[in-house]
């Protein structure tokens, strides 16, 4: 990720998996996201379509900033958009 041509680093640790909801949450332990927000935790969570068919796809990102002078995380969110995409596009290949 990259914002003002600053590259974001996070490592995530998976934070909680739920199976029956189909979500699974991460959590950020370290890397420079951190120096902006005291939290930072994304949660994705598939919605099947139907039954044997794709699934719709919802990006969460929970956060608190260290500072109100910090930016919305807008690069995370931009990534996220093209990580989804990617995937779909692996998926639809034929």
């Amino acid at each position: 990720m990259c914002s003002d041509g600053v590259h974001k680093v996070a490592k995530e640790l998976v934070e909680d998996i739920d199976d029956a909801n189909f979500s699974t949450t991460f959590k950020v332990i370290e890397g420079n996201l951190l120096k902006e927000y005291k939290e930072f935790k994304i949660v994705v969570k598939a919605t099947p379509k139907s039954e044997n068919s794709t699934s719709l796809i919802h990006w969460t990102m929970e956060y608190e900033k260290l500072k109100e002078d910090v930016p919305e995380p807008f690069s995370v969110l931009k990534f996220l958009v093209h990580l989804s995409k990617d995937i779909d596009d692996h998926h639809t290949k034929k």
